[in-house]
């Protein structure tokens, strides 16, 4: 039978009887002495000595058995660091309280989450921390003019979603009449040039800008398949999981999918080599592409953005032949370190990397038998990546640029690479979206969907009216363009704009470095039947400003803009 030992706690349910003890006992001679300082520990004299700033000794004041004694200091937490005072009822926060806190505009909480959806695929922690930190990073902030122009600066990014509100209805908008629809396409297909006035008074009344918003509206998408949403493709399994996909299991009619892919390809790739076709994206499971004809964003060949890429992908453009750049790496100066490195010339870090190998295998010489194991090959056990080549992949900063005679040994790359197509999920044998502002070869002629909304906002006075316009889908830069200008004249030059970005395309704002000043008289002229209006041409022959960013929140007062990115 156990010896009942004084103090003792079976399976230390309860502290020891002599930890009880001492706290009684140091109470009791607190009380005793009320108007006399409590000793100091050592401990505490010490950290006093170093300068280390502490929270004030606990008072003892704390009555005993009844409670009718006064309140008592609070006791220090032993588990706590020495300069962890407690903060005065006078101090400042560090920072806002939580609840009042600087609250985002309206339009940006769905851009944060989906910046934050993008980030998630981040695999290392550090730059995870950092993209938090600072989630939008531009190449240099003088780059950045006023937020205030008469005109908005380039965004070469894909939209989801726009938002527009004003003062005024949106009613001509909607239920547009058949003649109306069926000259809207007709002008779209004509590329015919509409010149409205700078302020309409009765919007509504007005046939010229109802047919010039159908106009704005118009894309071509390649597949087109009515009941999976084949925008966007990154991150969209959720959307088209369950849904019928008859080519999963038939690998003929996989065969004749991605056939009828790649003649509708080659087909815009030749409309943009004769400038027939401003631009056009190709959009897969795991990354986009934006292919730009010669003259546009301010360059003289034809150019090709891929965001996001990985160190595969690279690698297996190189091995293809395939010439390119990452504009973003050489910009935040990875090149230079990647070159100068720790100082070392090559034939210092040579020996040092030799002599890491021996000392690696030493071990089986003290063992004996270093000669029965065959050592594995110098090449097969280096890590051929560098540190920052994996860290950024499927990162903004992993985008790829390519241009001139490069862009067509990369259309041959994309047609023949197995990997641009999904082996498992829902998307597999399903090839990638082809998004165009003009018709190609096995194109199907797409809408926006555009829908006002009039809702009672509260006011000083009670309530005003406040009305929205809501246009959704693949909203390429183009129809952005398009319908600001629209905008303007219907709106009497007063609306405000939130833009919903699709995060892996805003990179596409970057501005590589440029040989020479292309003279925009010749590139109009050029460019001249590409398509668009002589406006939006112009715009989308400006150079790129936004870096990484995208224009989040856009508002026009008196025909000036003031946006933000």
């Amino acid at each position: 039978m156990a010896l009942s030992v004084p103090g003792y706690s079976p399976s230390f349910k309860r502290p020891p009887e002599t930890l009880r003890l001492r706290r009684k006992r140091g109470r009791s001679l607190g009380t005793a002495s009320a108007p006399a300082e409590p000793s100091e520990p050592a401990t505490r004299r010490a950290a006093r000595a170093a300068g280390l700033p502490l929270r004030p000794f606990p008072a003892a004041g704390r009555g005993g058995g009844g409670g009718g004694g006064g309140p008592a200091g609070a006791r220090r937490n032993p588990f706590a660091r020495l300069d962890n005072r407690p903060r005065a009822a006078a101090e400042p926060l560090e920072g806002p309280p939580r609840g009042q806190q600087e609250a985002p505009g309206p339009f940006l909480d769905s851009n944060q989450e989906n910046d934050l959806l993008w980030e998630e695929k981040v695999p290392e922690r550090t730059a995870l921390t950092e993209l938090h930190q600072t989630p939008h990073i531009s190449f240099s902030e003088s780059d950045i003019p006023p937020s205030e122009s008469t005109e908005l600066p380039v965004d070469w990014s894909i939209k989801t979603r726009l938002l527009f509100t004003s003062s005024q209805p949106f009613t001509w908008a909607d239920h547009l009449k058949a003649q109306e629809e069926a000259q809207g396409i007709i002008q779209h297909c004509r590329a015919t040039e509409v010149t409205l006035p700078q302020s309409i008074q009765d919007p509504k009344l007005s046939a010229e800008l109802r047919c010039a918003f159908q106009q704005s509206l118009i894309y071509w998408l390649h597949p087109a398949l009515s009941w999976l949403p084949l925008f966007p493709r990154i991150g969209a399994d959720r959307k088209m999981a369950g849904k019928t996909a008859p080519w999963l299991n038939d690998e003929t009619l996989q065969h004749v999918l991605m056939s009828d892919w790649s003649v509708s390809f080659t087909s815009l790739y030749n409309l943009l080599k004769t400038k027939l076709c401003p631009y056009f994206y190709v959009c897969t499971y795991q990354f986009t592409i934006l292919f730009r004809a010669a003259g546009l964003a301010g360059d003289d060949v034809i150019t090709a953005l891929i965001s996001p890429t990985t160190r595969g992908i690279r690698e297996a453009m190189k091995n293809e032949g395939i010439e390119f750049s990452l504009p973003l790496i050489k910009q935040n100066g990875h090149e230079k370190r990647k070159v100068s490195g720790t100082g070392l010339r090559h034939g210092e870090e040579q020996a040092v990397s030799d002599e890491d190998e021996e000392e690696s295998f030493s071990w089986l010489e003290e063992m004996g038998v270093q000669d029965k194991i065959k050592k594995p090959d110098v090449l097969s056990i280096k890590l051929y990546p560098s540190i920052h080549e994996v860290q950024m992949d499927h990162r903004p900063e992993s985008v790829v640029f390519v241009k001139g005679m490069n862009t067509f040994t990369l259309l041959n790359f994309l047609i023949n690479c197995k990997s641009l197509i999904a082996t498992t999920g829902p998307q597999a044998g399903l090839p990638p979206t082809l998004l165009s502002p003009v018709a190609f070869r096995g194109a199907t002629m797409q809408m926006l969907k555009a829908r006002s909304v009039n809702v009672k906002t509260q006011a000083l006075s009670g309530y005003r009216d406040q009305f929205s316009l809501e246009i959704t889908g693949p909203i390429m830069p183009h129809s952005l363009h398009s319908v600001t200008m629209l905008l303007q004249s219907s709106q009497n030059g007063s609306f405000s704009a939130g833009l919903y970005t699709h995060e892996p395309t805003a990179v596409f704002n970057i501005c590589p470095p440029k040989d020479e000043v292309l003279d925009k008289e010749a590139v109009h002229e050029e460019l001249a039947n590409c398509g668009l209006h002589p406006k939006t041409l112009d715009h989308l022959c400006q150079t790129p400003i936004l870096g990484k960013l995208s224009l989040r929140h856009v508002e026009m007062n008196d025909y000036i803009y003031n946006w933000r990115s």
